[in-house]
């Protein structure tokens, strides 16, 4: 036993925490992990060869994985799984640029479940020791992604953990020493917190993923990373895949520091916006806004609608005037407590909430199909901020709509966004919608 590996078992003997499950018991779990699958097999997966598209079926998956993905109703690969896949399937480190949306968190998730469950340990495990990590930028998409791994890892024994700040850290724990940690998800604040008090330990860790980079660039996330990384093997023990949106000079100089020898691999969309959604842009003044919003949100057509504004203090004002109006609202924002988030996300999914207002940080993790309008209160300062923003509808082969409002204030933004789209936005007055219903 290491001095490191005694430090553990001595802390856990004092808190009364479970030292670490037996060897017997890993070997339990790593047989476990392919012995979920009953009577299942790939004949009950049928999915005919297409020209120019790669099936699951072509990757020599566990049949384990496989069960998962066909649940989920997955059939083709998308082009960042495609392109990716045949390398981190085999070890190599990747460089990933996909927009949110393109599969890329599968594509992530399927190489760090086929990897754990074809490799299982060989020795002790503590409690806290990460064999995966994946690290994202906010609380929201860190759930995003735990909860695609517990979906895709539903047939086998793999444990998944997710560390976030806001929630209850002493809960988060117990968790974390109730199994092993296969898969480790976490924000960079919260996960330094249990490193720093040693309830987690990265030494170990076998494969490392680092979600988009460039918003953890733009958040300031990069010194925690820097530390957390530091905590890890060397990048010559351990395969790492680095995902973000933009390359630019220096999250492509993070990428050199952090990866060996990676392949590169860029997804362009056919197009930066999808086609399935119908952008609108609306000729209006600030003191106007509100009402235009109160009157679109009233039209029978518009079922649920996430509106963005770009301060967390416009977003509280916003959920208590549309709140004062009878309209049913969550507000989605850095200010609001993670379990509040939670159980607001969780209404919007069912429906008992019609809208959500939301920044931009707490717009990224929500993937959620059939919202039906998005609408930009308030013009991003990013151009690809408008991208994400009207990407959370006419999602899953559904239209959508996007209502973006240009004041005096914030009218200049649309250039540059015309300019990223590669297509002149048709400005409009809102003509009807101004007159109170």
């Amino acid at each position: 036993m290491t001095n490191r590996d005694s430090s553990v078992f001595e802390k856990n003997q004092q808190t009364g925490v479970p030292s670490q499950p037996k060897n017997s018991e890993l070997q339990r779990k790593n047989k476990a992990s392919n012995n979920l699958l009953t009577d299942w097999d790939l004949s009950k997966f049928k999915v005919g060869q297409e020209a120019g598209k790669t099936r699951f079926h072509d990757l020599d998956l566990p049949l384990s994985l496989m069960h998962a993905i066909a649940d989920l109703g997955f059939k083709y690969c998308s082009p960042i799984q495609a392109r990716t896949l045949p390398y981190t399937l085999r070890g190599h480190d990747i460089v990933g640029k996909a927009q949110t949306g393109t599969g890329k968190t599968a594509a992530f998730l399927t190489t760090i479940i086929t990897e754990l469950l074809g490799n299982p340990v060989e020795d002790d495990y503590f409690a806290g020791e990460a064999r995966s990590l994946i690290i994202a930028p906010t609380r929201e998409l860190v759930m995003q992604i735990a909860g695609d791994a517990q979906d895709l890892c539903k047939y086998t024994d793999l444990k998944v953990h997710s560390l976030v700040g806001g929630m209850d850290y002493d809960k988060q724990k117990r968790r974390l020493h109730e199994s092993l940690c296969d898969i480790l998800v976490a924000t960079p604040g919260r996960l330094l917190d249990f490193a720093g008090s040693n309830d987690v330990y990265l030494d170990r860790t076998e494969i490392l993923v680092l979600d988009e980079a460039d918003r953890m660039l733009d958040m300031g996330f990069i010194p925690q990373v820097r530390r957390i990384i530091r905590l890890a093997p060397h990048q010559e023990s351990r395969q790492t895949m680095f995902f973000s949106a933009t390359f630019t000079s220096e999250v492509m100089n993070l990428a050199e520091q952090w990866t060996v020898n990676p392949t590169t691999v860029e997804i362009e969309p056919e197009s930066v916006a999808t086609d399935t959604v119908t952008q609108k842009v609306y000729i209006t003044s600030t003191l106007e806004k509100f009402e235009l919003l109160s009157n679109i949100i009233d039209q029978d057509e518009v079922e649920s609608v996430i509106v963005f504004a770009n301060r967390r203090d416009q977003c509280r004002r916003l959920q208590e005037k549309l709140k004062s109006k009878g309209f049913s609202v969550g507000l989605l924002s850095g200010e609001v407590p993670q379990g509040k988030r939670v159980k607001t996300l969780a209404d919007f999914k069912s429906g008992k909430l019609k809208i959500l207002v939301a920044t931009d940080v707490a717009g990224r993790g929500i993937h959620i199909d059939g919202i039906s309008h998005v609408v930009n209160y308030t013009l991003p300062e990013e151009p690809e901020d408008y991208v994400h923003r009207i990407g959370r509808t006419g999602r899953a082969g559904k239209t959508g709509t996007s209502i973006s409002f240009a004041c005096e204030d914030d009218a200049f933004l649309l250039e540059p966004i015309e300019k990223l789209l590669g297509t002149k936005l048709l400005s409009q007055l809102p003509d009807k919608l101004l007159m109170p219903i």
